[in-house]
């Protein structure tokens, strides 16, 4: 039984910890576009800040308040319910207190090739309506920057 608890807590910690894992940038060119601003919109989007750490942070707190009660088969079970309760509570947490939307602006550029595109990205208060920029990348990592 200790075995089998030591495994599902070492697999839980495994699962949580790849969880929060994310790709590195990608190697090679990044597509620069031109064109004008046709419009800016303001507009909130939700932070993926720090994902998961809240759940692990519960986890291991909860794992270690449950080392602290009883003994034998009864404290294992007890720091493996302590790190799953303290890993939904933390996660919880999270979501609550810090997952708050960020303002950010939605920008809408007329391409040099007659194609508009919108992007949302944080607030850069250099942009305006009618001003000449440059969109960078692609995907959610594009953004729109004046051009100079």
């Amino acid at each position: 039984m200790r075995q089998f608890v030591a495994v599902l807590a070492a697999s839980a910690l495994a699962l949580m910890v790849g969880a929060c894992a994310s790709p590195g940038p990608s190697p090679g060119e990044m597509e620069i576009r031109s064109g004008v601003i046709e419009q800016i919109n303001p507009t909130e989007v939700k932070t993926n800040h720090d994902m998961g750490l809240g759940a692990i942070l519960g986890g291991v707190a909860g794992a270690g308040l449950g080392s602290l009660i009883g003994a034998g088969t009864g404290k294992d079970v007890a720091i493996a319910a302590g790190a799953i309760i303290g890993a939904v509570g933390g996660n919880y947490a999270q979501k609550q207190y810090f997952d708050k939307p960020q303002p950010a602006q939605q920008v809408i550029v007329r391409l040099s090739t007659g194609v508009l595109i919108s992007v949302t990205q944080p607030i850069n208060t250099q942009l305006q309506p009618g001003q000449k920029v440059y969109v960078q990348g692609s995907g959610p990592d594009t953004r729109v920057v004046p051009q100079y």
